[in-house]
């Protein structure tokens, strides 16, 4: 495998950033509404993980697709995105099955990676 990108680890360091953000935000949240347990830490840290992973996964599969020709490319991006959305799909199903997991704080950190890509432009180097 080639070495890993300088953008690809920039850019997954960013959205690792902002997903522990975000996750101490959610996590104050549950504190304060009076609904935090153990459940709700282990929830985060898994979808946290989980969408940190599937980002830098998404990245380099790019990387690697840019050196392939165009239906070579199209094809390798497909099935990562395919296997990429298993991956997640398994995550919500181990946090709603498994009762070590909060449902809520299982699913909601999923979506942290689309709130840093929003706010990226503002933030740019």
């Amino acid at each position: 495998m080639k070495k890993m990108d300088e953008t690809v680890k920039r850019e997954t360091l960013y959205i690792a950033v902002w997903v522990a953000i975000l996750s101490a935000v959610m996590q104050a949240v549950f504190l304060i509404i009076g609904h935090w347990d153990y459940t709700v830490l282990l929830g985060n840290l898994l979808s946290g993980g989980a969408a940190v992973a599937n980002f830098l996964l998404m990245g380099i599969t790019v990387q690697s697709a840019v050196a392939k020709e165009e239906k070579e490319a199209k094809n390798t991006m497909k099935m990562s995105q395919s296997l990429r959305t298993l991956l997640l799909f398994a995550v919500v199903v181990l946090g709603v099955l498994l009762d070590c997991f909060n449902i809520w704080a299982s699913i909601i950190p999923l979506f942290f990676p689309r709130i840093a890509v929003m706010f990226r432009p503002r933030f740019k180097m």
